[in-house]
């Protein structure tokens, strides 16, 4: 391929619109469900900057085309850099995506993520943070970290630890999927948009020429639906969440989830307890304590432990398991992971605190967030 074709490639990553005093960001990986990479990253963020700071700008816009949001982070570049020993690649991608996070959940102005599709990773990172999160009945919710020997990252524990009772330690620890209308209702979003008025919204949205809040809200609101929630799905079950995910220990909580499958056929228990023995026993321990973490964490605090925790799989010095997951998983596609340890019991509390240790390595560069006053995020502990 000719340097001019990739270079225009990358830039065409991710497509910037101007329509009067909005602004639009537009992920544009459509074949790649709009996963991210570190150019996109950095042209995301230095326009939101850029938008921030013109003052004819009153409102922005992040979207992503074909019928994914953004599955989360491209991992083939750090895939291929940390086997061969470089994991400073990951950790300066890291950053920047936790920076660009960070942004975006203290923008100063009132930012429209219109989710109609896949979210998932670091597409939550992007969306959940924002001030207002559009979902339609295509919108897909997930975070499956612990399934590629990972953690909710990206400042989830944070937004996972607000929602009611224990729904998003479910979320976290089993990596179990929802639709639309289930965000609406637990309060991942705030507007629930039938896809065939999302064009319509995108319309009158056009014709914003104000950044105050409750205006945007109220244009929302005139294409939004009150949902119900599909009979039988997780959160109509809360009370069962709230019983099994209060536990002190993640083999108490698989316990208590195989105590109520004997006494019932519900599908969403059955598999619960299946993706959580089948994901890494570290990784599902490390999400267990930010997790309980992030209920007294501000966000701040949430990405630096992100950060951190990150870096120190990135460097596999402490475990190799979120390089395993990505073999057996995406690259190999066995499906056939060797979890070390291989068992929840085998999980030291000493291994699982190693992942929150200061970082000795001169190479290694601390996260440096700048101070903001305005933190839009603080809604989300209304919910």
């Amino acid at each position: 391929m000719a340097l001019s074709s990739s270079f225009r490639l990358e830039i065409d990553q991710v497509a910037f619109e101007e329509s009067s005093c909005v602004r639009k960001v537009m992920l544009n990986r459509p074949q790649k469900l709009n996963s991210l990479t570190f150019d996109m990253v950095s042209q995301i963020f230095k326009a939101l900057e850029a938008y921030e700071n013109d003052s004819t700008v009153k409102l922005v816009i992040l979207k992503g085309k074909g019928r994914s949001f953004c599955a989360g982070g491209d991992v083939t570049g750090i895939f291929y850099s940390g086997f061969g020993g470089h994991w400073s690649f990951a950790a300066r991608f890291y950053k920047k995506q936790l920076a660009l996070d960070y942004l975006i959940g203290t923008y100063k102005k009132p930012l429209v993520s219109l989710i109609n599709g896949i979210v998932m990773g670091g597409g939550a990172g992007l969306s959940m943070h924002s001030r207002f999160r559009v979902v339609t009945e295509n919108t897909v919710f997930a975070m499956p970290e612990t399934s590629i020997g990972l953690f909710p990252d990206v400042g989830a524990s944070y937004f996972l630890s607000k929602l009611p009772g224990h729904f998003g330690d479910y979320l976290a620890l089993t990596g179990a999927s929802i639709k639309g209308a289930e965000m609406l209702a637990c309060g991942l979003a705030t507007h629930f948009v039938p896809s065939k008025n999302i064009a319509l919204l995108e319309n009158a949205l056009n014709e914003v020429t104000s950044s105050n809040p409750s205006t945007i809200s109220s244009l929302i609101n005139k294409f939004s639906h009150t949902m119900d929630v599909k009979q039988g799905c997780a959160f109509e079950r809360l009370e069962v969440i709230n019983r099994c995910f209060s536990r002190k220990t993640v083999e108490e909580i698989l316990q208590s989830l195989e105590k109520e499958a004997e006494n019932g056929e519900e599908k969403w228990i059955k598999e619960a307890i299946r993706s959580m023995k089948s994901s890494s026993p570290t990784s599902l321990k490390i999400t267990f304590s930010v997790m309980r973490e992030g209920r007294k964490q501000n966000f701040e605090d949430t990405l630096h432990r992100d950060y951190l925790i990150a870096c120190h799989m990135a460097m596999r010095r402490v475990n190799n398991d979120f390089f395993e997951g990505l073999r057996a998983l995406l690259f190999d596609e066995d499906k056939k992971p060797k979890w070390e340890p291989s068992r929840l019991e085998l999980v030291s509390e000493e291994r699982v605190n190693k992942h929150f240790t200061k970082i000795e390595d001169t190479n290694w560069e601390k996260l440096e967030l700048p101070f903001r006053r305005n933190t839009t995020i603080q809604r989300m502990a209304r919910l």
